[in-house]
């Protein structure tokens, strides 16, 4: 049996396992994205997979420190659109 990868949540710093949690990775082209595969290349930031967790990290800046840049308010909107 294999050993189920663990991640750290940026805002609640809670452990998931990797399939719990969504990876936003910032590209060496500078652009925030959401990675679905959990491959993309570039600096990686885990957030789980709940409304008030987003909504944490759009008022606490959680993303922004994680993945040393600025991100925008409209890649906050496209995670909400995302849960919907």
């Amino acid at each position: 049996m294999r050993k189920e990868p663990m991640r750290k949540c940026v805002v609640s710093q809670e452990q998931f396992p990797k399939k719990d949690l969504l990876r936003i990775v910032l590209t060496p082209e500078n652009t925030v994205e959401i990675d679905e595969t959990g491959r993309k290349n570039g600096r990686g930031a885990y957030l789980a997979k709940r409304l008030d967790i987003i909504e944490t990290a759009k008022k606490t800046r959680a993303l922004d420190r994680a993945l040393k840049t600025k991100v925008d308010d409209s890649f906050y909107d496209e995670l909400f659109e995302y849960f919907k």
